[in-house]
């Protein structure tokens, strides 16, 4: 081969790489394409807050146009489906929380396994649960609750604001600890197993304290513990169930980002990044204190063992009293 056919082909060579990289640019992760950000529950909630969030700070960040969608139905399974069928490129997120990790341990049509078939990229807030009881009742303190209860068990019930929610299964370890066994009175949703505790008809609740604490204000309903290693600074008088007499008790809801599986791992670790910066952020703790959430910073490897401990709780527990998923 002479001189001019090896400048030709070097030419070409060099042209090729070029076009290559030129490609590799405008394909980085976010280039152009909307990115959705998928919210399998109601707007309102907490789970909606923490997906407005994340789309407000991707396109704030990262320049992309990311739009929240709150596609409900299924108890969170649609539009979890709707994740997990999306291609894994980084344009589909999943804003969900707790409910995400033991779907397949409550609902007979969730086929998936939320650590095989998922990407996790941040776990981004928390709200412990908290134990409260009816406002009639002359018990004032965690352990008369339970002197109570195990000396007349039919004269007290345990709302479950939904099966399989983190409240079921702190009820279900409760009554273990504590020997109880309560009943356990399923209703949907947090509000309306409130008003029956308001009334008198239920007895007891556990469930996030970002919706509980605010109930406690005029007497109807009395805060017992909170079900964290220490105090929370929302709520600093209430004790932690351990020191009302359940030691290593600790319940939390939690929200977190996920994606499809195979989605590239610099993507994900971008939007932990994206999140774990969000969440120090003194605007956004001042905004999400006042919604009686507390910011979680945590690296993918440490949310996957927290998510993997959760998983092994929540099946050791529904195990325990044959739960069966609907």
């Amino acid at each position: 081969m002479n001189r001019r056919a090896l400048m030709s082909g070097a030419a070409v060579g060099g042209a090729g790489l070029l076009a290559a990289t030129a490609i590799r640019a405008q394909g980085a992760w976010p280039h152009g394409k909307p990115i959705r950000v998928i919210i399998p529950w109601p707007p309102g909630a907490a789970n909606d807050t923490l997906g407005r969030l994340l789309a407000q700070r991707l396109g704030e960040k990262l320049g992309a146009t990311a739009v929240p969608e709150n596609r409900t139905g299924g108890a969170g399974l649609v539009g979890t489906n709707a994740v997990l069928q999306a291609a894994p490129d980084g344009y589909t997120l999943l804003a969900s929380a707790f409910n995400t990790a033991v779907m397949p341990l409550v609902l007979k049509g969730a086929t998936f396994d939320p650590q095989r078939d998922l990407e996790v990229m941040a776990r981004t807030a928390r709200a412990p649960l908290v134990m409260v009881m009816t406002g009639g009742r002359p018990q004032r303190t965690l352990a008369e609750v339970i002197a109570a209860a195990k000396a007349k068990p039919r004269e007290w019930s345990f709302a479950i604001s939904s099966l399989g929610s983190a409240g079921h299964l702190a009820t279900i370890e409760f009554n273990r600890r504590t020997g109880a066994d309560l009943d356990m009175v399923t209703y949907r949703g947090t509000q309306p197993a409130l008003t029956d505790l308001m009334s008198g008809s239920a007895h007891l609740l556990i469930d996030p304290s970002f919706a509980l604490l605010p109930a406690t204000g005029d007497g109807r309903v009395r805060a017992l513990g909170i079900a964290a290693a220490e105090r929370s600074r929302l709520a600093p008088d209430l004790p932690t169930m351990g020191e009302a007499g359940l030691p290593g008790y600790e319940f939390q809801s939690w929200y977190g980002v996920w994606s499809p599986k195979g989605t590239p791992a610099e993507i994900c670790q971008r939007v932990n990044a994206l999140m774990v910066e969000t969440m120090r952020d003194p605007a956004v703790v001042q905004r999400l204190t006042g919604q009686v959430l507390e910011p979680v910073t945590e690296s993918i490897e440490e949310t996957r063992g927290f998510i993997g401990a959760e998983i092994a709780r929540a099946t050791e527990l529904l195990r325990s009293v044959n739960y069966q998923p609907e």
